[in-house]
């Protein structure tokens, strides 16, 4: 089942067209890793798949439900997420928590099912010890890993991730592919997930995206190469 389906996507900065004629798709149970030259545009091509950015001309399709026929759930971690000021109020724990808190029921008393749910995600980031520190205190690196434990805690069926090993050491960096693996082998999720680590994120991996320029094109103009099926 196609959780993501984008066909002939093309969007414009203005006059210039950083995206073209892009097709792809994101099915249940899969790992995919999207890569391109810096400049590529692959921010844009996430936002434009979530509807944040709207594209020129190509359809977009987001499944409505997951296969056990809810509502579709999507995490999405941008850029430059952990970049939380000093003054940024919240606890670690109070803020993964947060993530389990139903839109527009802000003050739900969390049970022990969800208390249960958030030491986890804390803990399969290696940042449990840190959950009585404030956010603003922490490293890049560890605000990097909190943003994460709290997309984990709201367990979508759809996650994308931008870049989301940024400031992560290589031990970090494994531990979170496994764990995304394990989302789409073990519960049928889908990942689709920017990264420069390639030799780290592509052996995890189901499919490999790539953005490449086009041939005789302007140098923002990129299209999409075919998937990659690796073993």
């Amino acid at each position: 089942m196609d959780y993501l389906k984008v066909n002939d996507l093309t969007f414009y900065y203005g006059q210039e067209p950083v995206l073209q004629n892009v097709s792809y798709r994101i099915a249940a149970g899969e790992f995919v890793i999207l890569t391109g030259e810096n400049g590529a545009a692959k921010s844009t091509l996430l936002k434009c798949s979530l509807g944040i950015l709207h594209p020129a001309k190509g359809k977009v399709v987001r499944s409505k439900i997951n296969n056990a026929g809810q509502p579709l759930v999507t995490g999405y971690i941008p850029q430059q997420i952990s970049s939380f000021n000093a003054g940024f109020p919240s606890t670690v724990l109070e803020l993964v928590a947060s993530g389990r808190y139903p839109r527009g029921h802000w003050f739900k008393r969390l049970d022990e099912e969800d208390l249960e749910i958030v030491r986890s995600a804390l803990e399969a980031l290696d940042v449990w010890e840190l959950r009585k520190r404030r956010i603003g205190e922490l490293s890049g690196g560890q605000k990097q890993r909190i943003s994460l434990a709290r997309i984990l805690a709201t367990d979508p069926d759809l996650y994308v991730l931008d870049e989301p090993t940024t400031g992560m050491d290589e031990d970090s960096r494994n531990r979170l592919y496994q764990l995304l693996k394990k989302k789409t082998t073990e519960e049928d999720k889908a990942v689709l997930m920017v990264t420069h680590d390639h030799e780290d994120g592509l052996s995890w991996a189901d499919r490999h995206l790539h953005l490449v320029r086009k041939e005789g094109a302007e140098w923002r103009s990129f299209h999409m190469t075919s998937c990659k099926e690796l073993s």
